[in-house]
């Protein structure tokens, strides 16, 4: 019988950034993963195609897969020979059960790793402003469970608590926060004592209430703070006004969808999520290479009679350039051409090629990329186009109005996805969503079309450039403009709309 590995992985409180780089590499080598309730979808989302995954999360008081199940799927899965990702929210050894877990592979000589994570007892008020130590309130920290058996009490020696004076933090213990703050009272501690329950710690609907020992209760239930929350008791917590950095962050708060493809998108999402925004990454287009090696390799076997190859998107390098390594070809065989990009996007990415850009236009469009031409070549010359199969007729319209003599080659087409359309569509629905981001008319055309019933009047975009806004006005969607084609300018809008609110003298009219 194959013999597989089980590594027990801590997936941290829920910000993906967080995550170590080793819990990460088994994420992405694993055969089959196998996740609690508490693993933030941010995380999830990492988890390449083809890999298997089992949901054994549980739910406060609905243990939907009993822990003994949960360890017999790791033994059952590892003697298939598989290599079984085990991950659990926070770290797997406070709190997390993942002693028991490994009992059952130890004992049926089953090999195993364990990668610590990130402690939401630690990090979560960290995001918060509370530093769990300070020496002029504390000098210690003490970790302890809110959570007991079913129908029995909790085993708190709040008494030993107390005279110990230092931070108390409590994991799991939103169904218990008025026994917790009953029992601490009776033990003695001051009724004043500042105290601090933060619920979805580290992520961008992260929530906090505070308080004091006597009143803490009733605020939570007044706020209806729910699990997964951390419960922080001590002086510290008068700092979280001060320190609370994280809920301070610009886009806090604010709800996003970014459209683009996961091959281009990451820049924008990941600036986005930087700033405080949830963002909800629906790559309703995808990039699909169509390269016709015959057809290429004929033009760049005579690649000498033209005087000029041109990219309208870093799509169109990363697979040119790609095909090139494929064909055992480098960037040398253009030493003889001058090379011109769409935007700044694109001729950074012919840079990270060994290609400076003999020509970006002030605008990133196809429009003035073309214009921008004209003033640079004349008749005799020739362009060689390299681009989307459905792009843009601007290009060979305007040279071909000029009698200019080109080859328009497409090498890769972009398609419509509706993947996880209908969930996308709920949260526009149920006003969830504050802005919409379009990076192409494509993107706008797609986004629509994948959720045809979508009611587009709870929609509010923010396009890269006015060619995309034109798709966005046609389908009557209310916009923004950035100022410029980059993604450092639609977020400097995002920011600007966020920041001034619905000022409909900032709109686009449509």
């Amino acid at each position: 019988m194959a013999k597989g590995f089980v590594a027990l992985v801590g997936a941290g409180p829920g910000e993906v950034g967080l995550l170590t780089f080793r819990a990460k590499e088994y994420i992405e080598k694993a055969d089959v993963i196998v996740y609690d309730r508490l693993v933030s979808p941010d995380i999830l989302d990492l988890i390449p195609k083809g890999i298997r995954k089992i949901d054994v999360g549980k739910d406060p008081g609905n243990h939907k897969v009993s822990q003994e199940e949960i360890n017999n799927i790791l033994l059952k899965e590892a003697r298939k020979g598989n290599m079984v990702v085990r991950l659990k929210g926070g770290d797997p050894f406070l709190f997390g059960r993942g002693g028991e877990e490994l009992e059952l592979l130890f004992e049926n000589n089953i090999p195993f790793e364990v990668v610590p994570g990130i402690t939401s007892a630690i990090s979560v008020p960290s995001y918060a402003g509370i530093p769990v130590t300070h020496r002029d309130f504390c000098s210690s920290v003490h970790i302890i469970t809110g959570h007991q058996k079913k129908n029995e009490a909790l085993k708190i020696n709040y008494k030993a608590l107390c005279e110990m004076e230092g931070t108390l933090v409590f994991l799991m213990g939103v169904a218990s926060l008025k026994e917790i703050m009953e029992g601490l009272i009776k033990a003695d501690m001051d009724k004043k004592t500042p105290a601090a329950i933060i619920e979805n710690g580290t992520c961008p609907n992260q929530r906090m209430v505070t308080g004091t020992v006597e009143n803490l209760y009733e605020r939570a239930i007044m706020e209806k703070i729910k699990s997964p929350s951390v419960i922080v008791v001590g002086k510290v917590c008068q700092l979280a006004d001060k320190y609370n950095w994280f809920m301070k962050r610009p886009l806090f708060g604010k709800k996003i969808i970014v459209t683009r493809p996961k091959i281009s998108g990451n820049t924008l999402s990941t600036r986005l999520r930087s700033l405080g925004c949830k963002v909800y990454d629906y790559p309703c287009i995808e990039i699909q290479e169509i390269i016709n090696n015959q057809i290429l390799k004929k033009e760049i076997n005579c690649i000498s009679d033209y005087s000029w190859m041109v990219f309208t998107s870093k799509n169109g390098v990363d697979i040119f350039f790609n095909y090139l390594l494929k064909e055992n070809m480098d960037f040398r065989v253009l030493k003889d051409i001058k090379i011109a990009a769409v935007g700044f996007k694109t001729a950074q990415s012919l840079k990270e090629h060994g290609i400076i850009a003999d020509f970006v236009p002030d605008i990133f469009d196809g429009e003035n990329l073309a214009k921008g031409l004209l003033e640079k070549i004349n008749k005799r010359d020739r362009i060689l186009l390299i681009r989307a199969l459905m792009g843009t007729e601007e290009i060979p319209n305007i040279l071909g109005e000029e009698g200019i003599a080109f080859k328009d080659v497409p090498i890769y087409n972009t398609l419509f996805k509706n993947d996880n359309a209908q969930y996308m569509k709920k949260l526009i629905e149920q006003d969830e969503i504050d802005l919409v981001t379009f990076t192409s008319g494509s993107t706008v055309e797609a986004f629509v079309k994948s959720m045809p019933e979508v009611d587009l009047s709870k929609v509010i975009g923010v396009c890269i450039g006015k060619k995309t806004a034109l798709k966005a006005k046609e389908y009557g969607i209310r916009h923004f403009i950035s100022d410029e084609a980059t993604v450092a300018s639609i977020i400097s809008k995002i920011l600007e709309v966020c920041n001034e609110g619905s000022n409909t003298k900032k709109r686009d009219k449509t």
